[in-house]
C-alpha cells in the first residue's frame, strides 16, 4: 500500500518464489490463505485489502536457458526490431527463437486465454502492453506484476546470448513505466542486481528494499522463528543426532545460520537447509549440494579471487558495490555476497564499508571444498573413480590424529602434484606458482579445521600453520625456494613451540620447501 515498483535480492533457495506467491494470493483476494495471520489484522480498516486484481506471474524459473533453443521461429517482417527488443512468437522466416522469449511468450500466451489479443501485436512488447490496458479495463482494477528469478536468464545463458537477452527484457519491461496508469503494484525479485539490465534504469522510481533495515529479515528464518516454530523439529534432530537439545541448536546455528542483509541486522538461517535438517534429521550441507551456480565458477576462474583474504577479513565493500553487479566488473565480491557466499559481518560508520565473510560452516566448507577445486582446475583425468582426491579433508585428518607426518607429506605432494601447470605468458608464471602454492597450503588446512583445530597464519611471529588434535601439535613452517632447515630455524628462533611447553601431547616440528622449479615439495624435515 506504500509504493509501487519493489525489487529484493536473495540467494538461491532463500525463499523469494515462497513471498512471491504469498503476494499473489494477497492480489487474487484468496483471504481464507490468510486467515490467522497478522496481515489479518493490519488491514482490517481497508476496504481495499484482499480486493481481487488482475495478476501477471513471470516465472523465470521455468526456462532452460544454458544454450540455445530450436524450433521456434519469430514472426517475419520484425527483423532487427524483434531480435533488439523482443521477438514474435511465431514465424516462417527461420530466426529462432531464443529459451528467454519462449518462457515470455508461454505466459503471455496463457493470459491472452483471460483477456483477449490483438492480432495487430506482433512482439511480445506489444502483446504485453495490450494485456496490462485490457485487464485494466475490463476488471476495473489496475493490475500487479510480479518478476520471479528475473535474471536467471541472464547468469545461466551462453555469453553469446547476453545482450539478446537484456534486449529481449527492456523491449518486454519498459512497458512498465509507460503504463504505470494501468499498475497497482510491481515487484521483482532475483539473485543479482544487473546494473545496466534496463529494467531497472526504465523504473525510475524502483524501490530496492535487498539493503534495507526494515525488510532485512523479509526472506529466511531467524532463530526465534525456529525456536517458535519448530520445536519439535529440534528434539527430534537432536534425538537423531544424539544431542541435547542445547548442543542440536548451536550447531544448527553454526551449520546454517550467520546470513544479514543490513549492517548489525538479526541474523537469518538459510531456509532451505533448515527445512531439509529437519525433514530427513540429519545435518548436511543441503543449499550448497543443491546446485554449484556455473556463472560464480565462471567469474572466480576469471579473476583469480584470493579465497585466504575472506578468512583473512580483508573482503570489504560499499552499498554500492554489493547492490549492483555489472557483468564486465572484474571484482567477483557483488556476485558471492549476493549469491550468498559472503554475508555482512562487520560495519564501519566512518568509511561506509561492510566487512565481508561466510555466513556460516556450510558455505564456508561447503565453497572450500567443493567450489576450490574448479577454481584451481585440480587435475583428476588420471586418478580412477576409487582414488581419493588428494584434497580429502578425511584422510588429512587421519594422519594428524595418528601422528602420520610422512602420509601428510604425501598428501601435499599429490596435491601439488595434481595442478595444471600454468601456460601462456611466462612473466605470469611465477605469479601463478606462487598463487597455487598458498593456496594448495591454506584450503587444505582450512578443510581440515571441521574436524581438528587449525590455525592458518600469515603474520611474522607464529607458524605458519598450527594444527592441534588431542595427542599431538603440529608447528609447519613452508617456506618457497629456501630450505626446510631454514624453515625449522624460524619455527626455533621465533619460539613457536613455547605455548606448549607445558603441554602433555607430542610436539612435531614440521620444515617444507616448496621448489618453484618442480612446483612441489622438495624437502621436509620433522623434529
Amino acid at each position: 500500500t506504500q509504493g509501487k515498483p519493489y525489487f529484493l535480492s536473495r540467494p538461491r533457495r532463500f525463499g523469494k518464489s515462497l513471498f512471491l506467491s504469498t503476494l499473489k494470493a494477497y492480489f487474487e483476494g484468496k483471504r481464507e490463505l490468510f486467515e490467522g495471520l497478522v496481515i489479518t489484522e493490519l488491514t482490517k480498516n481497508d476496504p481495499d485489502s484482499f480486493a481481487e486484481y488482475p495478476v501477471f506471474y513471470f516465472d523465470f524459473n521455468r526456462g532452460n536457458y544454458s544454450k540455445p533453443e530450436a524450433g521456434i521461429h519469430r514472426e517475419s517482417g520484425d527483423g532487427a526490431d524483434a531480435v533488439g527488443k523482443d521477438a514474435a512468437p511465431d514465424g516462417t522466416d527461420g530466426t529462432k527463437m531464443q529459451a528467454i522469449e519462449m518462457v515470455i511468450d508461454m505466459h503471455l500466451r496463457e493470459w491472452e486465454q483471460v483477456y483477449g489479443s490483438d492480432p495487430a501485436n506482433k512482439t511480445l512488447a506489444l502483446r504485453f502492453d495490450y494485456l496490462l490496458k485490457e485487464a485494466h479495463r475490463q476488471t476495473g482494477r489496475r493490475a500487479v506484476v510480479l518478476v520471479d528469478e528475473y535474471d536467471k536468464a541472464l547468469l545461466e545463458s551462453d555469453p553469446e546470448l547476453d545482450e539478446h537477452n537484456r534486449a529481449v527484457f527492456k523491449g518486454v519491461f519498459s512497458c512498465l513505466k509507460s503504463d504505470d496508469a494501468h499498475l497497482k503494484f510491481v515487484f521483482i525479485t532475483g539473485v543479482t542486481k544487473f546494473s545496466k539490465v534496463s529494467i531497472f534504469s526504465d523504473l525510475n522510481q524502483l524501490e530496492d528494499i535487498s539493503l534495507d533495515r526494515r525488510f532485512s529479515c523479509i526472506c529466511g528464518i531467524t532463530e526465534r522463528e525456529m525456536l517458535d516454530a519448530f520445536s519439535p523439529e529440534i528434539d527430534s534432530l537432536a534425538l537423531a543426532e544424539d544431542m541435547s537439545r542445547e548442543e542440536c541448536i548451536s550447531a544448527l546455528k553454526t551449520m546454517y545460520d550467520g546470513y544479514h542483509f543490513f549492517e548489525n541486522s538479526e541474523g537469518v538461517y538459510n531456509p532451505f537447509s533448515l527445512l531439509n535438517a529437519f525433514v530427513k534429521q540429519k545435518f548436511g550441507s543441503y543449499w550448497f549440494e543443491s546446485g554449484t551456480p556455473t556463472f560464480l565458477i565462471r567469474k572466480l576462474q576469471e579473476t583469480g579471487f584470493d579465497v585466504k583474504a575472506i578468512t583473512d577479513g580483508k573482503v570489504t565493500a560499499d552499498e554500492r558495490t554489493l547492490s549492483d553487479y555489472r557483468s564486465d566488473d572484474p571484482n567477483p565480491v557483488p556476485l558471492m555476497y549476493q549469491s550468498g557466499y559472503l554475508t555482512i559481518l562487520d560495519y564501519d560508520r566512518e568509511f561506509r564499508s561492510y566487512e565481508l565473510g561466510y555466513p556460516n560452516d556450510e558455505v564456508k566448507y561447503g565453497f572450500l571444498k567443493n567450489l576450490v577445486p574448479m577454481l584451481l582446475n585440480l587435475n583428476r583425468s588420471g586418478m580412477s573413480p576409487e582414488e581419493e582426491s588428494p584434497l580429502d579433508a578425511r584422510s588429512f585428518v587421519k594422519g594428524l590424529r595418528t601422528g602420520n607426518a610422512d602420509g601428510i607429506r604425501d598428501r601435499l605432494t599429490a596435491l601439488f602434484a595434481s595442478l595444471p601447470y600454468p601456460e601462456g605468458d611466462p612473466e605470469k608464471f611465477d605469479k601463478y606458482v606462487e598463487r597455487d602454492f598458498q593456496n594448495v597450503i591454506y584450503i587444505s588446512f582450512m578443510l581440515m579445521g571441521q574436524y581438528v583445530k587449525t590455525q592458518v597464519h600469515n603474520a611474522a611471529g607464529r607458524a605458519d600453520v598450527i594444527v592441534e588434535t588431542s595427542d599431538y601439535v603440529w608447528l609447519f613452517e613452508f617456506k618457497r625456494d629456501k630450505s626446510a632447515t631454514e624453515a625449522l630455524r624460524q619455527i626455533e628462533d621465533k619460539g613457536y613451540a613455547l605455548p606448549y611447553a607445558a603441554d602433555s601431547r607430542t610436539i612435531l616440528k614440521i620444515g617444507v620447501n616448496f621448489d618453484s622449479g618442480k612446483r612441489n615439495i622438495n624437502e621436509w624435515i620433522v623434529v
